[in-house]
């Protein structure tokens, strides 16, 4: 079914309600797998974060890169993972790939986000594992797309979001559950960082000569139409710059959301938001803005002091929470990236990547922080593909999580406007421009096929 020829009808008719549920294992797959033998796993998207994606996988004894697919076969691509994966097939596009299912088990889907759904779909209908990067996808109705599949061909997910298993957030997620903050009254979440991928503030004209290693046509993949772009000698798209473009990405918020609302999730066990609003420049049809605030309001958990839950993002270079948002300290800095909890016995922030931290710093001077130790995201992956539990990102979790953060990029798209969001529905109803943000065009002959 094309997603230009959805009604809303139809669209909701492919719909069920979200939620974070149980973690698959392939303790139900058919294929029963031998106490030496390797997961055969095919890599999509090879250098960047891809790079770090199937080398990180790889580090298990019991994984073999058997397969290596990417748009570009240049030697910083394609050519750098065959160097290193000798012995494995090479590909330029990754239907070729699925046209060989029967040589891999499983496959690892890192390339820039308008192309997540489109590929780990029909990976999961042939029965393959998926790890696939964050945000797991580019609209909200094809996360709920992804958490469909997964339920129903029954195969091992998970999203890269590996902050998740470091130890900063782990442990961070331990203190709440412990209630050393007591029930929690508000969260601010933030990425004050530098958006370096936004070159432009709209596409420029005229097109340059694509680079001969470049396969164009397969890179934008479902994305309209466009021509190859530089601006000087810095490409415009690919390989880095795609970010800043809203037909390949969502923005500083797509891209860090999944990180940063992940321990916060995980800690109070937050569901889908009941509304959503954001404060943002104007914005075109082309590029992000470059600052934005979104407000959501969830439905209040056993972990929270209401019956309602009031979360604030903020995105853009230097743009953090107010002193008088936050509470702390007039002399601690915010960490550039993170969150904070507000709650009835004190406050914790949860940097980035970093230990938290627990306020007023007098009252917890005495009070030992237990470290839970981190797990490899990776090789779990790896292990609950062969039947060694289980995983911690799956889509049934990593699903509902992205519709959130995809949520606040489409109230940035409207900005001003309180979004009701009905997530049994998959549902905008109040406003009917932010409801058709839902899903999007695809490019004619690359229409993904839909979970009925």
């Amino acid at each position: 079914m094309a997603a230009q020829r959805l009604s809303r009808r139809r669209f909701l008719h492919h719909s069920f309600a979200a939620g974070g549920a149980a973690a698959l294992t392939a303790l139900s797959w058919s294929r029963v797998w031998g106490a030496n033998e390797r997961l055969r796993v095919a890599s999509i998207g090879v250098e960047g974060k891809g790079w770090s994606d199937h080398t990180s996988v790889a580090a298990s004894p019991y994984v073999e890169i058997v397969a290596l697919c990417d748009v570009d076969e240049d030697a910083k691509h394609l050519g750098k993972a065959a160097e290193k994966y000798p012995h494995a097939k090479r590909f330029t596009d990754w239907r070729r790939l699925f046209e060989q299912a029967r040589a891999f088990d499983a496959v690892i889907v890192s390339t820039p986000d308008h192309m997540h759904a489109p590929i780990a779909l029909p990976a999961m209908k042939l029965g393959k594992h998926v790890f696939c990067q964050k945000p797991l996808t580019h609209t909200v109705f094809e996360a709920r797309q992804m958490h469909l599949a997964a339920e129903k061909y029954r195969v091992v997910t998970q999203m890269g979001n590996q902050i998740q298993s470091h130890q900063a957030y782990r442990t961070a997620v331990k203190l709440v559950h412990d209630g050393i903050l007591g029930r929690v009254k508000e969260v601010h979440s933030w990425q004050s960082g530098p958006m370096r991928w936004m070159l432009v503030d709209d596409r420029l004209p005229g097109a340059d000569p694509v680079p001969q290693t470049l396969h164009w046509d397969e890179w934008l993949g479902v994305a309209p139409e466009r021509p190859y772009k530089k601006l000087n000698e810095n490409p415009l798209y690919h390989p880095f710059n795609w970010r800043a473009w809203q037909d390949f990405s969502n923005g500083q918020l797509g891209d860090f959301g999944c990180h940063i609302l992940d321990p916060v999730f995980l800690a109070l066990g937050l569901t889908a938001p009941k509304t959503v609003r954001a404060e943002a420049p104007p914005i075109n049809r082309e590029v992000w803005t470059k600052r934005s605030t979104v407000y959501y309001q969830f439905p209040g958990t056993e972990r929270t002091t209401d019956k309602t839950l009031a979360l604030t993002w903020y995105d853009g270079q230097g743009h953090l929470p107010p002193p008088e948002a936050h509470g702390l300290p007039k002399d601690y800095k915010l960490p550039a990236a993170g969150s904070v909890l507000i709650g009835e016995k004190g406050s914790l922030v949860i940097p980035h990547v970093t230990m938290p931290k627990l306020f007023p710093v007098e009252k917890f001077a005495d009070f030992k922080i237990e470290i839970v130790p981190e797990v490899n995201h990776y090789t779990s992956w790896a292990d609950a593909c062969r039947g060694e539990g289980k995983t911690t990102s799956a889509f049934t979790y990593a699903g509902p999580l992205t519709e959130t953060v995809l949520l606040g990029t489409i109230a940035i798209r409207v900005p001003g406007e309180t979004l009701r969001w009905d997530s049994t529905r998959l549902a905008i109803p109040n406003s009917t421009t932010a409801h058709d943000l839902l899903t999007k065009r695809y490019r004619k002959g690359w229409e993904p096929s839909w979970i009925a």
